[in-house]
């Protein structure tokens, strides 16, 4: 007698239920994650410890606020664009080619703002610049 042989079915562990409760738990764990960003560098401001020297009377003392706003030799601009702040000070050079330049930020001034003074100084040619410092030890409140 010729039998016929029964086909076996192959055996096979069904992955789909895995792969679904693997994505479960990856979804899970990115949703549940909180994603803070760190401050790896700790900055303090610069100080000087040199004696104070006199600013000179043909100085241009450019003074910016905490928001940003300047102030050159004690006349507040109207707003804070370059070309306004290099009139300011070609107005206080008075046909001068040379002056020296003292810049006096606050501590919280953006550091975009001490750039752009910097910046129209030297567009204006002035070259002789200076930031203000504050003695270590000493609060100026």
């Amino acid at each position: 007698m010729n039998f016929k042989r029964q086909s076996r079915e192959e055996v096979s562990v069904n992955l789909t239920p895995l792969i679904d409760i693997v994505f479960l738990l990856l979804i899970f764990f990115m949703v549940s994650t909180t994603f803070t960003k760190e401050n790896h560098l700790s900055i303090d401001l610069p100080e000087a410890s040199a004696e104070a020297s006199e600013t000179p009377p043909t100085a241009i003392e450019i003074v910016i606020s905490a928001r940003g706003e300047y102030s050159v030799n004690d006349r507040t601009l109207v707003n804070n664009q370059l070309e306004t702040l290099m009139r300011g000070v070609q107005k206080e050079l008075a046909g001068r080619d040379k002056a020296p330049v003292v810049i006096t930020a606050d501590a919280k001034t953006p550091h975009e703002a001490v750039v752009r003074a910097m910046d129209a100084a030297g567009q204006l040619g002035l070259v002789n610049l200076s930031i203000t410092t504050r003695n270590p030890g000493k609060n100026s409140d």
